[in-house]
């Protein structure tokens, strides 16, 4: 692999992985607002509408620069990885495109007429663009998931010449692939946001102003985040990996620290995975546990990296441990939800002080599990672009330097930076002001 493959590959980590961080908590906080603008529908409790305008605030900044720092990654297509747009170009170009005209514009448009619309729509048609919002976010979601999906899993295709062609559209978008890792990444994007809308709401109650609305954050948040937390295990995460292990036994092995083909397969709960010794150091193991998951039996046989061929082993260190992380995390969000959930169900919650501080504090940690998935299903991938298709090593362009991608990613760290230091204040200073300010914002004249 050449220097500016490396470099690009550098490059594109950056600029996806900083973008991520805006999606993700997009495509759960609409659904979250919709959800809020429901029950103010049905209960005709104000309280609720307010907080879905303030919510909306967050998800309007949030969704400007999630458009801002996705841009850069469509022309990285065409400078840093011409061969892969030549090659993959014609199949993962209609998910792509499908994805801005259908899903991004309906979200843009729905999202101004839920911000400055609310006194000409009235109360029915504020609460259809907040559904339109959310549904957009979802769809776009969608889209973006069903490309990587095909290039995790290529489905009707054909190869012509030096590029494949799409044969099926509708293969495309029923990728087996995509059946579970799309509710698990939606699954995700909701658990950030619920611990998001919770940790917020318990800072209000922390801080002892806003108490009405901290509480309708919590509450929404709490419940929301049990349900997809626990969600994201099963059945997601579970038939996600089952799919996993039938199609990319690579990135299944290195997630596991599985080096050797065996029948019975363990699930490794920790360990350190020494590839010179190909075995796992220290482990603590679940025996069967893989091959249960994978085939539904604890006998079945579940191939290690030893059967594989070396060239095409994934960075087992870096796919390990970033599972395990995402692992880990997800464990955690289980527990503190399924907790807070039980103390909103005894109604002591709310003066529950270390409870609060728990979830306030525990709101970045779904952010990390979330980019530590993405690490996985990419990295994992490794050594293919598209896989069993394209390698990485032919995807990068031949007329870009390392030295020329390297300058211009010192560039879009520095932007970046500024970049979000500038959400972070505009985070805060929305935090700081609260729903109150949104009441007097969308009161009916």
């Amino acid at each position: 692999m050449t220097d500016a493959t490396i470099a690009a590959r550098w490059q594109f980590a950056f600029t996806i992985m900083f973008h991520y961080l805006f999606p993700v908590l997009t495509m759960g906080l609409g659904v979250l607002i919709a959800v809020l603008k429901t029950i103010e529908l049905r209960t005709a409790n104000r309280a609720y509408g307010a907080a879905a305008r303030f919510w909306a605030r967050i998800f309007a900044i949030t969704f400007a620069t999630g458009v801002v720092t996705g841009i850069p990654m469509e022309f990285q297509f065409g400078t840093n990885w011409a061969r892969f747009s030549r090659y993959a170009g014609p199949a993962v170009g209609q998910t792509l495109f499908m994805e801005g005209v259908f899903a991004f514009f309906a979200e843009s448009s729905f999202l101004g007429i839920f911000l400055f619309g609310e006194k000409r729509v009235g109360p029915r048609g504020h609460w259809f663009a907040a559904v339109m919002v959310a549904f957009g976010a979802v769809l776009s979601g969608f889209f973006i998931v069903a490309t990587n999906a095909w290039m995790q899993h290529p489905v009707g295709y054909r190869v012509a010449g030096d590029r494949v062609e799409l044969t099926s559209l509708w293969a495309l978008l029923t990728n087996p692939y995509v059946r579970w890792q799309y509710p698990h990444v939606v699954s995700g994007s909701l658990v950030t946001a619920s611990m998001v809308m919770a940790g917020t709401g318990a800072f209000y109650l922390l801080q002892r102003k806003h108490e009405d609305a901290g509480r309708i954050f919590v509450r929404v948040g709490v419940i929301a985040g049990a349900i997809f937390s626990a969600a994201s295990l099963f059945p997601t995460g579970a038939f996600h990996g089952e799919m996993l292990t039938r199609a990319q036994p690579a990135k299944v092995a290195a997630m596991e620290g599985l080096f050797k083909t065996q029948a019975g397969a363990p699930l490794a709960i920790i360990g350190m995975p020494d590839r010179e010794r190909q075995e796992l150091m220290d482990p603590i193991v679940v025996p069967g546990l893989i091959s249960f998951l994978a085939y539904g039996s604890v006998d079945a046989r579940v191939t290690g990296l030893n059967d594989i061929p070396p060239d095409l082993h994934p960075p087992v260190e870096i796919v390990y441990y970033a599972y395990h992380i995402m692992v880990g995390l997800g464990t955690m969000f289980i527990a503190i939800t399924s907790a807070a959930l039980f103390f909103l169900w005894r109604r002591t919650l709310f003066e529950r002080r270390g409870m609060l501080w728990i979830l306030m504090l525990g709101a970045p940690f779904p952010y990390i599990a979330n980019e530590a998935g993405w690490v996985v299903a990419e990295v994992g991938r490794q050594p293919w672009t598209v896989y069993g298709l394209q390698r990485v090593g032919d995807a990068s362009s031949l007329n870009v330097t390392a030295g020329m991608t390297y300058f211009t990613l010192i560039g879009f760290m520095g932007l970046y930076l500024v970049l979000g230091l500038l959400y972070l204040l505009l985070f805060a200073r929305i935090v700081h002001q609260g729903p109150v300010d949104s009441l007097a914002q969308g009161r009916p004249e």
